[in-house]
């Protein structure tokens, strides 16, 4: 093993295994874990985002763990600067931290950095919000393509939070939002190797069906039911939540929503993998690749790096 310092990077799909191998990864090196999942920043939403269960905090150290609440704003931007921070005062102790997550830009951000976008106005922020308030999110979508149609294309849709985000950089600046994305990567002063997990489609869907439903099972009402009073907010705007809200709304009965859930959890996971698959720094492994395969190509690639 070498005296680099070497940022391990774990991703792949919902439900695919992430946490676990992430966990093992840390007990062979030695080391402790970045999350950069996105919605498991949030204390409030621990049952519909799948955070570590407590044995599994115990077992590795983790940070950005139900570290914010949702009241807050958290953007990339914030993440990427404390958790470069973070690396930074862990590799002083350490040659290796295992960086986990399926939020591909969270993790774009601390692998490549991000983009610079100019300042926004808190006065477009407010009347976006108001406008998804008022009129939903088809009509910030319609306003988007209008403003950005090269970020349209690509974008996810039902995604507020990227959609309104991408329309305050417009609006803001008179530029479109794709026209600041570069693809400048900044260097960081530590070695990267990613290791992806994945699996066919057929076990995929089917290990995201049974999480659902163990969520169902761990209490995702309850964790829902007392969360619906901000339910406007961004961080709820998310699968897990939004259907149930849809329930309690009348709109929908528990069934389809649980259903919904499901599928959407499902698309999710299939934007996940055409992201990740772009990708050619990632080896990837079979979800049931013994940890002593993947420990072993970590270590090569090290080795042949020095």
């Amino acid at each position: 093993m070498t005296n680099h310092h070497t940022l391990i990077v774990v991703v792949g799909p919902t439900a695919i295994g992430k946490t676990s191998l992430s966990i093992k990864l840390a007990e062979h090196f030695n080391c402790e874990i970045v999350s950069a999942d996105s919605r498991q920043f949030f204390k409030e939403m621990r049952i519909g985002t799948a955070v570590p269960s407590a044995d599994e905090l115990q077992q590795a150290k983790h940070h950005f763990i139900q570290h914010k609440s949702i009241q807050e704003t958290y953007s990339v931007g914030d993440f990427e600067k404390d958790a470069i921070d973070k690396l930074n005062t862990l590799f002083r102790t350490n040659n290796y931290v295992v960086l986990v997550g399926g939020s591909g830009l969270y993790v774009d951000a601390v692998t490549k950095g991000l983009d610079t976008f100019p300042e926004v106005s808190p006065d477009i922020r407010k009347r976006l919000q108001t406008q998804y308030e008022t009129e939903g999110i088809d009509r910030l979508q319609m306003q988007l393509k209008e403003l950005d149609p090269s970020y349209y294309q690509r974008v996810d849709l039902q995604n507020t939070h990227r959609v309104m985000r991408a329309l305050e950089v417009c609006l803001s600046s008179g530029k479109p939002y794709s026209s600041f994305i570069t693809q400048t990567h900044k260097k960081r002063p530590f070695k990267i190797i990613k290791i992806g997990i994945t699996a066919e489609r057929e076990i995929i869907y089917d290990r995201i069906n049974q999480r659902v439903d163990m969520m169902v099972e761990e209490g995702l009402l309850e964790e829902v039911k007392k969360l619906y009073p901000h339910k406007k907010l961004n961080a709820l705007n998310t699968v897990g939540y939004k259907e149930i809200f849809n329930y309690m709304d009348g709109t929908w009965d528990l069934d389809f929503a649980i259903s919904e859930i499901k599928k959407n959890t499902r698309r999710f996971a299939k934007r996940q993998l055409t992201w990740f698959r772009k990708d050619e720094e990632i080896n990837w492994f079979d979800y049931l690749e013994p940890i002593e395969n993947v420990t072993r190509v970590i270590e090569t690639i090290n080795t042949n790096e020095e």
